[in-house]
């Protein structure tokens, strides 16, 4: 079979969707699969990117061209003669010309209405919306997703595969005391602290995360800082609220770190020299943030809603992310119980060995013939 995939995402190798194709491909090209052929299908933009690329074998083979998603992808698709399309985020041709698989890794624009307020974004969340309902399959990321694509796009669940998310290898326990000091040097941390990473728009709860993490007893306040991690940015837009004037009203000026960016080497050790990883998310597709963590071996508390207890299982504390007296308790009962530590710790490094990317592959690799066979 000759698969072509839509590699768009491989130009922006910093978002959620670049990290997942970029390493659907290799768990793709690590299988020992001889049937299949890839044809990466990709644009050709007069701005130059940083393209992240994986190293492929020669069953792959990368075609740019200059105009895309509802024409340039169809266009390409036939020049190579693809068997099967697939397009590895929410957006596909509205008259598809081969058989097509669609991975949806959430359907937020559609539920959280907030995060539509564009009238151009009203437009394109209605032309994806009817596009994904003439895909051969959807691919969901949770059983939660595939129960929001069912209602939000009335698509049937037997058309929707679940093939859960997974984290690269570089994701792991780090143990060398001097390599963690050298981090925590880098991005002026101190010894003991509580870690939040990931986005800062709204739904990520970064100001409960904050205000929780005041209600903390002054004693717990002193021992460990809370360390937001990541780039801060879109100031002025009304999806993301800088949360560093909340720092200051709420006087916790040294004791809440802002890191900025995270060099992709130091991810794992942040994750790993942390006492607790605190994700008190409002709406997840999956929740990669929590399954790094987990990963690298560091206790979770993170929301009892949406995805999360999928990825999460029994290996974290679950909370109300609604709730910052709910969150500071848990928060205040973790830190105060090293037993407890060690034990989601050991719970959560176990946990995260069943989300690997050779899996991700084989089980898309099935859709692929479910569908070609259809």
């Amino acid at each position: 079979m000759r698969i072509g995939i839509n590699a768009l995402f491989l130009q922006k190798p910093a978002t959620g969707s670049g990290q997942h194709l970029f390493h659907l491909l290799e768990g793709l090209d690590a299988l020992d699969d001889k049937e299949n052929k890839y044809v990466l299908l990709s644009p050709r933009f007069r701005r130059a990117y940083a393209v992240s690329w994986p190293h492929l074998s020669d069953r792959f083979q990368n075609v740019e061209k200059a105009w895309w998603e509802q024409f340039g992808l169809l266009q390409a698709g036939r020049a190579e003669n693809v068997d099967l399309l697939h397009c590895p985020y929410f957006a596909s041709p509205i008259v598809p010309m081969f058989p097509t698989v669609v991975t949806i890794h959430d359907v937020i624009p559609l539920v959280l209405k907030e995060y539509a307020w564009r009238r151009q974004t009203h437009a394109y969340n209605a032309l994806v919306s009817a596009a994904a309902k003439q895909a051969s399959a959807i691919i969901a990321v949770s059983q939660y997703s595939k129960r929001d694509i069912e209602r939000t796009l009335q698509i049937p669940p037997e058309r929707i595969h679940v093939i859960g998310n997974a984290v690269d290898d570089n994701f792991r326990r780090i143990t060398d005391s001097w390599h963690l000091l050298a981090v925590r040097q880098r991005y002026e941390i101190g010894e003991r602290y509580v870690l939040y990473f990931g986005g800062f728009d709204l739904r990520k709860n970064v100001l409960g995360t904050i205000r929780s993490y005041a209600r903390l007893p002054a004693e717990l306040r002193q021992r460990y800082q809370l360390v937001i991690a990541g780039r801060l940015h879109h100031f002025g837009h009304p999806l993301y609220p800088d949360p560093r004037p909340l720092v200051q009203e709420l006087g916790l000026d040294g004791r809440v770190i802002f890191t900025g960016s995270i060099r992709e080497e130091d991810k794992a050790p942040l994750y790993s020299g942390a006492t607790c990883f605190m994700f008190p998310s409002l709406y997840e597709g999956f929740g990669i943030p929590v399954l790094e963590a987990m990963a690298c071996g560091t206790p979770v508390l993170t929301s009892n809603t949406t995805s999360l207890p999928e990825v999460v299982g029994d290996a974290g504390v679950l909370v109300d992310p609604t709730s910052e007296r709910a969150i500071a308790e848990a928060l205040s009962r973790l830190l105060e119980d090293e037993p407890q530590q060690r034990d989601l710790g050991e719970r959560a490094l176990a946990r995260s060995r069943f989300f690997t990317w050779h899996q991700v592959a084989e089980q898309t690799v099935e859709v692929y013939r479910q569908v070609h066979a259809a």
